[in-house]
């Protein structure tokens, strides 16, 4: 009798079907060549979700499904699940002191957000027509290479070339900051040194762009009142973290479990 590929998995007693991890392992990442690193994860991650499951039926908890997003519902097995860590996890609200020498180990990590002073020539097209995509990349590409030949000519191709409406300000943006932009386009400016002008051309949604970088001001250290807050949520949910992957190991140490080995 030929060996089965990958072991039937039981937590328990309980059977998790085959197709079941078949279904789940679509949603975790591994090697094309490899596709039993992501049957061991989805079979992991059904093994886990059994044992919750489980001991929320012991404790005999109840679902109360809860909107989780506009038309989103929880199901009745993550209701159970969130009822059972909110029944079992404590984690406790990090002290004052504890906060703020997290802050005190580098305070430089939290500052105020960059700013760049940026120009740029949009080819414009759309980037889904493969036909349109690459007529329009030539001509991106050959003013691109004009603007870094000679930098001062970049104001001029703005005007004669340029899609974007900066086009009447030589391709100026003025000051911008995270998220102001497309994230290609931010992505080329945080790779580039002040006066630089890319090289390539960076596609985005709306085309071709050739960037100019003018100024970049990297965002000033924040003061211990303004990022207080956001070093305590961070450090509530690493501490939740942590407790429930000990809540979960507490639950493997003591149940059967054959098919996989379990890692919370």
């Amino acid at each position: 009798m030929t060996k089965p590929l990958f072991p039937d998995v039981v937590v328990n007693g309980q059977t998790i079907p085959s197709a079941a991890i078949a279904a789940e392992a679509q949603h975790h990442r591994g090697p094309s060549k490899k596709p039993g690193i992501a049957w061991r994860r989805a079979a992991n991650a059904l093994a886990i979700r059994a044992l919750l499951l489980q001991e929320a039926a012991r404790r005999a908890l109840v679902a109360d499904p809860q909107e989780v997003a506009p038309g989103q519902t929880e199901t009745e097995d993550e209701a159970l699940i969130r009822a059972l860590l909110e029944d079992a996890v404590e984690v406790p609200v990090p002290s004052e002191e504890a906060i703020r020498a997290e802050w005190e180990r580098d305070p430089t990590r939290f500052r105020a957000p960059p700013l760049w002073e940026a120009a740029h020539i949009l080819i414009a097209c759309d980037p889904r027509d493969a036909a349109q995509r690459e007529a329009t990349a030539a001509r991106a590409r050959a003013l691109a290479k004009e603007a870094v030949a000679n930098p001062k000519s970049f104001a001029r191709l703005a005007k004669e070339n340029s899609d974007c409406s900066s086009r009447g300000e030589g391709g100026f943006l003025g000051q911008l900051g995270p998220g102001d932009t497309v994230p290609e386009f931010e992505q080329a400016l945080r790779a580039l040194r002040e006066e630089e002008i890319t090289a390539e051309p960076v596609l985005s949604r709306f085309g071709w762009h050739v960037i100019r970088l003018d100024a970049a001001a990297e965002g000033a250290p924040l003061p211990y009142e303004t990022v207080r807050p956001r070093i305590a949520e961070a450090m509530e949910k690493a501490a939740w973290t942590r407790a429930v992957r000990g809540f979960v190991g507490e639950l493997a140490a003591r149940a059967e479990v054959s098919g996989v080995e379990l890692a919370a």
